[in-house]
């Protein structure tokens, strides 16, 4: 059954948007009135809760606005909404009318449609699994993995609640990498915006006073006259050179060997490098406890776990252990021969492998990883700070020294 999205007035005069299912457009305005609503614009929806046409003649010529509610991915919404989803099917209720209340209660109309579509084709006879992975904007390989489990072992709603938990921790994780990013990030920019002003304002009109004085400017002046007419005279090609620049970057880095590079690189950056590899061996622990708790065979959850980690160095290292557990090694031998992995998330797998508790010492894993991360990101906001302020203050204080030494000269000729 379509999904269309609506613009109308309710009787107030006020305007209402959102989705409704019809068969027709006919079938929807018809649902519409019913609700009191004046229809101004209507569009069928697609699979991402974005318009992809006008459904039954123009909308423009209808006098509507065509919607779009494509948004972007809310992880937080997604896990809000697997968790209601786990606690209704816990409490008995179908799958059918449990799809339909998370429909009602969605405050997001991507995520609406979304469901909407996977509603139908669960009504059509589809798996959950299977009908959620004809979206994978909002449900990944480890969320469809994961549901499949949970179909095939009769405990969907216990899998859905992991999942939940799953989502909220790693977005949690993410929030904390991106301050830990996002402070510096803001004194760069802070840094360069003063140093720009500085230049293209201030500069300018000192170095023309010391140009009428018509004396020779010292080396520092010099430079900085320099660097100052470079800058305005040819910021235009300095943007283009930049611009183009990050193009060949990304164009480099999508080639499989410009990524492989580039992955290793970032585990081996300083100070971030080892934040990235704290923050990818804690996500491969929790995805690979979450996996192996909800069902799925060791060999299928790594298969999983690659796609998550985020760095093609570690999807390449799991493949190996991958292979190598298929001829018949275990878990521990692969990730401890590899060097990647610290020695101790290699030992800690052995001990589980040994004693029947894999999961939880890997849950163990992630939460020390966690702790790791929440101090590494407290060193680095502690190193930082004051190298950010000591490499500003001294490009400033060189500014003010290129401009007080011609000053200087002039005082004491005179």
């Amino acid at each position: 059954m379509p999904v269309y999205q609506y613009s109308a007035l309710t009787s107030e005069g006020r305007e209402d948007t959102g989705l409704v299912d019809a068969d027709s457009p006919k079938e929807a305005r018809l649902q519409l009135r019913g609700r009191g609503l004046h229809v101004t614009g209507l569009v069928e929806a697609d699979a991402g809760g974005r318009g992809s046409g006008p459904a039954g003649g123009s909308a423009r010529a209808r006098g509507g606005r065509r919607l779009r509610f494509r948004g972007r991915r809310n992880l937080n919404e997604l896990a809000m909404a697997t968790r209601q989803l786990a606690t209704l099917l816990n409490a008995g209720i179908p799958l059918m009318e449990s799809l339909s209340a998370l429909i009602e209660q969605s405050g997001n109309h991507a995520l609406e449609a979304t469901l909407r579509d996977v509603r139908e084709r669960v009504a059509q006879g589809a798996s959950l699994a299977d009908a959620l992975a004809t979206h994978p904007r909002w449900f990944n390989p480890l969320y469809v993995n994961m549901v499949r489990a949970g179909e095939a072992s009769g405990a969907l709603d216990t899998v859905l609640t992991r999942l939940a938990d799953y989502i909220q921790g790693q977005n949690r994780l993410r929030n904390r990498i991106s301050a830990a990013l996002t402070y510096p990030a803001i004194l760069v920019l802070i840094g360069v915006s003063v140093v720009l002003f500085l230049l293209a304002f201030v500069v300018p009109q000192i170095l023309e006073i010391l140009r009428q004085q018509k004396q020779d400017l010292p080396l520092p002046t010099q430079i900085l006259v320099f660097v100052q007419g470079a800058l305005v005279s040819y910021w235009w090609a300095m943007l283009a050179g930049l611009a183009g620049a990050v193009l060949a970057f990304l164009a480099w880095r999508s080639t499989e060997g410009g990524r492989l590079a580039w992955d290793g690189f970032v585990l081996r950056m300083p100070v971030f490098g080892e934040l990235f590899k704290k923050q990818s061996v804690s996500r491969f622990a929790s995805t690979f406890a979450t996996l192996l708790e909800s069902g799925l065979p060791v060999i299928e959850a790594l298969n999983v776990v690659k796609a998550v980690v985020a760095n093609k160095v570690l999807e390449n290292t799991l493949e190996q252990c991958r292979q190598k557990i298929t001829e018949g090694a275990d878990i521990a031998t692969p990730l401890r021969q590899s060097k990647v992995f610290p020695p101790v998330v290699s030992y800690m797998v052995a001990i589980g492998e040994e004693s029947g508790k894999l999961e939880g010492l890997l849950r163990k894993i992630s939460d020390a990883y966690d702790e790791e991360i929440d101090l590494t990101v407290q060193r680095i906001m502690t190193l930082i700070e004051p190298v950010m302020i000591v490499v500003m203050a001294s490009v400033v204080a060189y500014i003010v020294l290129a401009i007080m030494l011609p000053i200087l000269q002039i005082s004491n000729v005179q």
